[in-house]
């Protein structure tokens, strides 16, 4: 079955609501590369800088920099591994809890009055398409050539 145009509709949507929860966020706001790697360690706890990498589908070196300016602003912090003591482990640090809470308050508030000029069946349903967003998000589907 093709899915093509289901796939471009719902592509249009979650990019034309990202750049409006983009629009949304204050002056000052993390960058998206800091909100993954916070979000990131949040989520999951401590990890390693090429697991983080992994898991955000970038290359280590993609994020070298933005994992120094969290270090260095004291958003996370880096040790030594325990199993490895040239693996270095990422963990967040309370004032890095702190700035992505704020981060994502800004954006929530928002949303939250958005979803408010909504019914209930329709904020029910976009409950049902995040979990499903989250599941597609996660997913490595082959790209199929039929």
């Amino acid at each position: 079955m093709d899915h093509l145009s289901e796939a471009a509709r719902l592509r249009r949507g979650a990019v034309r609501l990202n750049r409006r929860l983009r629009q949304e966020r204050g002056d000052g706001s993390l960058s998206p590369n800091q909100l993954a790697v916070l979000g990131h360690l949040h989520r999951h706890g401590s990890a390693a800088p090429g697991d983080i990498a992994a898991e955000e589908r970038q290359r280590p070196q993609s994020l070298t920099r933005v994992f120094a300016e969290l270090e260095a602003e004291g958003l996370i912090a880096r040790e030594a591994g325990t199993a490895d003591r040239r693996r270095s482990v990422l963990t967040l640090t309370e004032p890095g809890r702190r700035a992505l809470e704020r981060d994502m308050a800004e954006r929530d508030a928002w949303l939250a009055e958005a979803l408010g000029t909504l019914g209930e069946t329709e904020r029910g349903v976009l409950a049902l398409a995040a979990t499903l967003m989250e599941r597609l998000a996660s997913t490595d589907a082959p790209v199929r050539h039929d």
